[in-house]
C-alpha cells in the first residue's frame, strides 16, 4: 500500500495522519500569533451608522439596536477579537429594550446621554457618561430610556469565547420589563468598603456600577504620581466580590495619558480593545499608527508591540477591555517590555 492510499482510506473514516500536514490546526511558531489585526473604528462612522439605524431599526424587529465592531482580520467577520465582542448600542427616548438573559457575561460603558437606566436582576442602575455597569452571565437585564435624549453605550461581552465552548444560551423574560426588587445602589451597599459580614451573592460576578465621578477622581489624584511606564495612569476595575479582575473572562481598565505623555513600548498575549473617552492621541501598534480622537475605538491584538502618545496639551482618557484574566487563569499570559 502506498502512503497516498492510506491517506485516502483514513479520510474515508474521518481520520488523518499527522504526516499529512498541519492537521492539528496549530501553527508551529516560536511566538504567539493571531489573525486579528490592529484596526481603528472612527466615531464619525459609528455615529453616522447609529443615526441611520435609529430611523430604520425599531426594537420590535431587533431586540437591540447595536453596531458590532468587526475585526477585518478574523475569518468570521463577527467580532472585534477572537475572545471579545464589542458593539455600540443606542436607545431612543421612551424605548424599552426588553428583558432577557444569556450565558455571556457583559458590561456597559456609557458614552453619551444621561438619566436612562438598565435593570440587572431587579436592581436599577442609572446611566451617565463614564459609568461602567456589570451584567453577570445568566442575569436578567433590560434597558429603559425615560429621558428626552438618546443614550449610547458600549456593549462588551465574551460571546466569541462562549460560542467556541458551545455553551451559548438565551432566554426571554416572561414580561418585557422585569420588576424592581431592591433599593437604588443596593449592590454598592452590599459590596462597598463597609459591607455585611456574611454576604451570599447569587452570582460569582455580581451586578455592580462603577461611577464615573469616583473613577475620574482616582485618575486625577493618581496623575500626580509617576504612573505606569507602558500605560500612563492606569486603573483596573476590581471585582467587588473577589478583589480580582473585573470578570473571570475579561477585565476592564481605564487610563489617563497626561499632556504630551509618551509611554514605552511593550507587548502581551492578551487582546485589548480601546475606546477614546476623552482627548486624542496616537497608538502605534507594530508598523501601524492609529490616530484616535474622542469616541474612536481601536484594537491591539495579542503579542504586538505597542505604545501610546498624547500629542496635545490636554489629558486623554482611554477605556479598555482585555482578555488578560482569561489568559492568566489558564497560564497563557506573557508580557514583556521593549528595551530602550
Amino acid at each position: 500500500m502506498k502512503l497516498e492510499e492510506l491517506d485516502r482510506l483514513l479520510a474515508e473514516k474521518n481520520l488523518a495522519g499527522f504526516w499529512t500536514g498541519n492537521v492539528t490546526g496549530f501553527d508551529q511558531n516560536i511566538e504567539p500569533s493571531s489573525p486579528a489585526v490592529p484596526y481603528l473604528w472612527k466615531w464619525a462612522d459609528i455615529y453616522d451608522g447609529l443615526m441611520k439605524a435609529r430611523e430604520l431599526v425599531n426594537l420590535a424587529m431587533s431586540e437591540r439596536r447595536t453596531l458590532r465592531l468587526v475585526n477585518p482580520g478574523l475569518p468570521e467577520k463577527l467580532f472585534a477579537t477572537p475572545t471579545i465582542h464589542i458593539s455600540v448600542q443606542l436607545v431612543r427616548p421612551g424605548e424599552l429594550a426588553r428583558a432577557h438573559r444569556h450565558s455571556m457575561t457583559a458590561i456597559r460603558f456609557v458614552v453619551k446621554g444621561s438619566g436612562a437606566f438598565t435593570t440587572v436582576e431587579g436592581e436599577r442602575f442609572t446611566m451617565r457618561p463614564g459609568d461602567l455597569i456589570l451584567t453577570p452571565n445568566w442575569s436578567w437585564h433590560d434597558h429603559y430610556n425615560n429621558t428626552e435624549e438618546d443614550i449610547i453605550w458600549l456593549d462588551g461581552h465574551d460571546g466569541p469565547l462562549v460560542k467556541a465552548l458551545d455553551v451559548i444560551a438565551v432566554e426571554m423574560f416572561n414580561q418585557r420589563q422585569q420588576p424592581i426588587e431592591t433599593i437604588p445602589d443596593f449592590s454598592l451597599y452590599q459590596y462597598g468598603m463597609a459591607r455585611p459580614y456574611e454576604t451570599k451573592p447569587n452570582f460569582f460576578d455580581p451586578p455592580f456600577k462603577y461611577s464615573w465621578e469616583q473613577t475620574y477622581g482616582s485618575l486625577r489624584a493618581l496623575a500626580m504620581t509617576e504612573g505606569d511606564p507602558y500605560d500612563g495612569v492606569l486603573l483596573r476595575y476590581i471585582n467587588p466580590r473577589t478583589g480580582g479582575p473585573t470578570l473571570r473572562t475579561f477585565g476592564c481598565e481605564i487610563q489617563m495619558l497626561r499632556p504630551n505623555e509618551r509611554t514605552k513600548s511593550h507587548r502581551h498575549t492578551s487582546h485589548t480593545i480601546y475606546h477614546a473617552f476623552a482627548g486624542s492621541g496616537c497608538t502605534t501598534v507594530g508598523d501601524h499608527d492609529l490616530n484616535w480622537s474622542q469616541g474612536d475605538c481601536f484594537t491591539v491584538p495579542s503579542w504586538q508591540w505597542h505604545r501610546h502618545d498624547n500629542l496635545t496639551e490636554d489629558e486623554a482618557i482611554l477605556f479598555s477591555i482585555t482578555d488578560r484574566p482569561l489568559k492568566q487563569s489558564l497560564g497563557f499570559y506573557r508580557e514583556e517590555g521593549r528595551p530602550d
